[in-house]
């Protein structure tokens, strides 16, 4: 089938970047330094064992909030069960818990490098698709066209071949879209540091107005956006900007809307659309993303993440939910990062049988997490501690 090209000019959708000559440049400069000096800040202050769990529970969290905000309500302990391929019977809630897995498989294939090209590659844009939908049920990969009621399927890696509207958004012609992603990659892949923290936030909508896909647009972009950002800041994967997103949604969506807008008069810009509202765009972008890591800095200030899992483990205690002494032991994780298996029984002054008890126990309520049998020991962040361990970083079941 031959798919229809109007033969729009590629202009059609800049500027790519803010300009240097733009009023709100230095200031967005500022932004983006002050965020990349945070990030840094933030991934220093974390021991590495620390570090690798917590990354784990951020990638529930970023899917819990980039699908909540596509109106999918999966919570993160039912998103940690799909991971354990513990399935609700309810066939809904099923296909839901199945999308969330297929999240989080893409954003650790991105943590683990998977990436080949720029995240703004055409070929690594569809790629991300392609893992995405290859993972999900058959009827999350279904949309229906509003207007005639027909459902149409999306496949996995493939651009779409019809028109979209999207609100008040006309997209470009199905046979336009590899040129204006081609045009997209050429305009961001060579960025600066500051502008690489820019490029995040611009490529976010651009992608959106590009919309090379029947459906998935949205998750593909906060995941293209996310692994920019992981780039340019080295960011661990230990905060999500979709969580700020979903929870200023109002703003986010009403910002896209604008930055659809053409230029609105000499002084904005040089391009067919506004420079003016891609950079208020950039400003709240890079702003969610600094209020994020100070969210989850003030989390994980170490006497405070102390006192709040060493109440939780007196209370197991107290209730017999965990063995005497097992507080005695994840104190010592905390204050080292890790724990050798032969010091457990040495440090409680107890017999290897009590010693594997005890930490069997703690394995078991998700505090702590062991590669083997023999490896240390080391904290856990599980989505059911989370809300005693770290208040407020999703929303109580």
């Amino acid at each position: 089938m031959t798919i229809r090209d109007d033969g729009e000019s590629i202009a059609l959708f800049e500027p790519l970047m803010i300009g240097e000559g733009s009023p709100d440049r230095s200031m967005l400069n500022d932004l983006a330094l002050d965020l990349a000096a945070r990030a840094a800040a933030f991934r220093s202050s974390l021991p590495v064992s620390v570090a690798t769990a917590l990354s784990g529970l951020i990638r529930s969290m970023n899917c819990y909030y980039s699908n909540l905000i596509e109106g999918h309500d999966t919570h993160p302990v039912d998103i940690e069960r799909a991971l354990e391929d513990d399935f609700s019977a309810d066939p809904e809630k099923r296909d839901l818990q199945l999308e969330a897995k297929a999240h989080i498989a893409v954003q650790k294939w991105i943590d683990e490098d998977g990436l080949t090209d720029r995240p703004t590659s055409p070929d690594m844009i569809l790629e991300i698709h392609r893992r995405f939908c290859d993972l999900l049920p058959e009827e999350l990969l279904f949309v229906e066209n509003p207007e005639t009621g027909e459902r149409l399927r999306v496949d996995p890696g493939k651009l779409r071949e019809r028109d979209v509207v999207v609100g008040r958004h006309v997209a470009i012609s199905p046979g336009a879209v590899p040129r204006f992603l081609e045009r997209l990659h050429e305009a961001y892949r060579r960025s600066g540091r500051i502008d690489s923290v820019l490029a995040a936030a611009c490529a976010h909508h651009r992608l959106l107005w590009v919309h090379p896909f029947l459906d998935g647009n949205g998750r593909v972009a906060r995941l293209m956006s996310y692994a920019m950002l992981r780039q340019s800041l080295n960011t661990g994967g230990l905060w999500s900007v979709a969580r700020g997103l979903a929870r200023n949604e109002a703003a986010y969506k009403r910002h896209l809307q604008a930055c659809d807008e053409p230029r609105r008069g000499d002084r904005d810009g040089r391009g067919n659309l506004s420079e003016g509202a891609l950079a208020e765009f950039a400003e709240f972008f890079l702003g969610v993303c600094i209020d994020q890591i100070d969210f989850m800095e003030g989390l994980m200030k170490p006497d405070r993440l102390r006192d709040r899992i060493m109440i939780w483990v007196e209370e197991e205690i107290r209730s017999g939910a965990l063995p005497a002494r097992s507080d005695a032991v994840l104190k010592a994780v905390l204050y080292q990062g890790e724990l050798a298996r032969s010091e457990v029984a040495e440090g409680l002054g107890a017999s290897e049988r009590t010693a594997r008890r005890v930490t069997s126990a703690l394995i078991d309520a998700g505090a702590l997490k062991s590669e083997s049998s023999r490896a240390p020991l080391y904290l856990a962040f599980p989505a059911k501690l989370a809300g005693r361990w770290m208040p407020g970083l999703f929303p109580e079941r």
